[in-house]
Formats: C-alpha cells, structure tokens, sequence
C-alpha cells in the first residue's frame, strides 16, 4: 500500500520498506538464454568456415565467446545489486548487497541521523552509534534529497 508521504517506501501498519534496486533490463538466467544461442550461432558460423577451409575462424569465434561470456558474467554478477532499508519500531535496518554479499548495519531510531554525504546529488549518509552506512547509489542523484527527506520524515515518526 502507497502512503501519500512516501514516493520510494511500501508501508504496512507500522513498518516501513525501501527496496532500491539496479535497473538491469535482463536478467541472470534471461542471459544465459542469450549466450548460449550466441555461442550456438557464432560455432556454426566457425564450423562452416572450417568445412570450406578457413580453420582459423572457428578459433577466433571461440575468442569472441570467451570475451562476451566474461562480459556477460560480470554484468550478471551485479544484476541483483541493490539496498534494502526497514524501519521496524525501534530499529532501522539497512541491508547492501552488492556482487553477492551482504552488509547489514542496524541503528536505534531514535539515533539515526540523516543526512548527505557530500552534498547535492551525493550519496545518503545513514549513522549513529559510531556506525554510519551509505544508501542511494541506485536512485538517480537529482532524487536522492527526496529519499533522504522520505527517510528522515518515516525515522521522526511522522
């Protein structure tokens, strides 16, 4: 459910959800799909090439799929990037995950501060206790005042 002061949180009752994704158009297992009927064309294409007699080519197709297939892998090993932020009753819970492993920090509500790192457009600082975590990476800069005022707005209680 949508509360009219929150543009980036889902709220339930008295807990609050910010699930800041990466904008990946494909997915993980989508392109495997697609590599492997890459690889299924491009060695056909070589295969032909070394029935007519140009052997070399099937070893610079296998070239092109070892470098595309290692694009493909880094590109998949970040897809599922992203931050998760929960504000449970007294605790405010921030989870990164970035290239498959996972940040937790948790901070009393009552000790958050919120603020930027830098300044417009920066990333949003999250401390207290000693610990501070930064958020915002996957929300364009120009919106990241807004989550950090949404933030701030759902941390005070209002």
């Amino acid at each position: 459910m949508a509360h009219p002061a929150f543009r980036f949180a889902q709220v339930s009752g008295q807990h609050v959800d910010w699930s800041l994704r990466r904008n990946c158009s494909i997915t993980p297992a989508q392109l495997a799909w697609l590599y492997g009927s890459l690889c299924l064309l491009s060695l056909a294409i070589g295969l032909w090439f070394w029935q007519m007699g140009a052997r070399i080519v099937i070893g610079f197709a296998g070239l092109e799929l070892l470098a595309v297939g290692i694009a493909f892998l880094a590109y998949a090993r970040h897809a599922a990037d992203g931050e998760r932020i929960q504000l449970r009753g007294p605790r405010l819970v921030v989870e990164l995950e970035q290239a498959g492993r996972m940040q937790r920090a948790e901070f009393k509500r009552a000790w958050v501060r919120v603020e930027p790192k830098a300044g417009d457009g920066s990333l949003i600082r999250l401390s207290g206790q000693g610990r501070s975590v930064e958020v915002g990476r996957y929300v364009r800069p120009e919106l990241r005042a807004a989550l950090a005022s949404e933030i701030r707005l759902a941390v005070r209680g209002s």
